[in-house]
């Protein structure tokens, strides 16, 4: 199979994520109206699948790394399907809660595995440049999941929307069965796991610094999918439609992101890229809050929110890309703890942003305050450390 065609795949098994959240999101006012809870428990529905989509990497990395990326990725799209019909059926917002946990346990399998398998194929710019790919094909999710549960919401409600995901789940679970070669040999897997493979990646500082970035950043991003609905139709009355527009509108800025920097890393490198990236996405949360502080109305949110999203796309797989490197024998374990720091900072945060009332102000000071904590990291820690990097490896060439 072709490492084009691979990346298809891939991508496609990391919209276990966005599917997640995306395809409901326009149905939380009604989740919320339905099952008789508050805004904010409606929200930790989405915060408790991203903790399970933190928690499940964890596990099943490390698991990838010692028995194969298959076998794990199987089972773990398997059992998301069923999970999605408890979903559908739950009576009660306790229960479903629960059931959000136990899905995104399983769902991770596709996030963790799938960048496990890319740095089995890839290394350095050109891991840069597949992990571009995965993010386009990724994010047919997050542009026609919206639109789709938007359109959807009005005629079967959330509980359908579940139905659908358990239906998408099948589907990927035949893709992953009958598409996916195994990528790392068992010659190449790890005898032991656990403990001693967590501890040899976090003994790298430079990986601790990405992880840190990788955790304000999914803060930020985490804050802007559980707010962005209450605030465009409660605070600016767009209907369910309109909001899915606009939310696929930013997710095609994601897409033309990551497609600027695949196309420009090979020139910049992966480490410029990535400074530029974070600190494009610091400035556009900023303006966000002057928008709102000056009451620019909608297009003075949404204007500088797609600047950020056009930022944040062409950032990530940098980040990735730049935390793998030094990981190849343990890629399953790395991309776990970088899945983890970026999924479960978020499912914290966001519902103590909306304890008082989710607000344009509330969404865009939380997200200037993590993305300002991303860049401030990038600056004083990680690129330093680039920097040393470079110089040793230079001076370790023989003359």
């Amino acid at each position: 199979m072709s490492l084009r065609r691979v990346a298809v795949v891939l991508g496609l098994l990391e919209t276990f994520g966005p599917i997640s959240m995306d395809l409901y999101m326009p149905a939380l006012p009604r989740l919320a109206t339905d099952l008789d809870t508050s805004d904010s428990l409606a929200q930790a529905t989405m915060s408790a699948c991203m903790l399970g989509l933190a928690l499940g990497q964890l596990v099943l990395g490390p698991l990838s790394d010692r028995y194969g990326r298959r076998r794990p990725l199987l089972a773990g799209v398997g059992l998301f399907a069923v999970l999605s019909l408890v979903c559908a059926v739950t009576p009660s917002i306790e229960l479903l809660l629960a059931a959000r946990f136990f899905q995104g346990l399983c769902g991770s399998a596709g996030i963790v595995i799938a960048l496990a398998v890319a740095r089995d194929l890839a290394d350095g710019v050109e891991l840069v440049r597949l992990l571009a790919l995965l993010t386009t094909v990724g994010a047919i999710a997050p542009i026609v999941a919206p639109v789709v549960g938007g359109q959807l919401a009005p005629v079967m409600g959330w509980r359908g929307i579940f139905a659908v995901l358990a239906g998408i789940g099948v589907l990927l679970f035949v893709l992953a069965l009958t598409a996916l070669p195994e990528s790392l040999p068992p010659g190449a897997r790890q005898a032991r796991g656990g403990a001693r493979e967590f501890g040899a990646v976090l003994r790298d500082r430079l990986f601790l610094c990405f992880l840190l970035v990788g955790a304000c950043g999914g803060a930020a991003f985490f804050t802007y999918l559980a707010s962005v609905s209450f605030v465009l139709q409660g605070s600016f009355a767009l209907s369910p439609q309109l909001f899915s527009i606009c939310f696929a509108v930013n997710a095609v800025m994601s897409v033309i992101g990551a497609q600027v920097n695949r196309a420009l890393v090979r020139r910049v490198g992966p480490a410029r890229m990535y400074a530029i990236g974070t600190t494009t996405t610091a400035v556009a949360a900023i303006a966000m809050v002057v928008a709102v502080v000056c009451d620019a109305g909608l297009l003075g949110l949404l204007i500088p929110l797609a600047l950020l999203m056009l930022a944040s796309g062409g950032t990530q797989g940098n980040g990735s890309a730049l935390a793998l490197s030094g990981h190849r024998e343990r890629a399953g374990t790395a991309a776990a703890l970088l899945g983890t720091a970026s999924f479960a900072v978020g499912p914290l945060v966001a519902p103590l942003v909306s304890l008082s009332g989710t607000s344009p102000f509330s969404m865009s000071l939380t997200m200037a305050i993590a993305y300002g904590c991303a860049v401030a990291l990038v600056w004083l820690a990680v690129m330093p450390r680039l920097r040393h990097q470079a110089r040793q490896d230079v001076e370790a060439v023989p003359t």
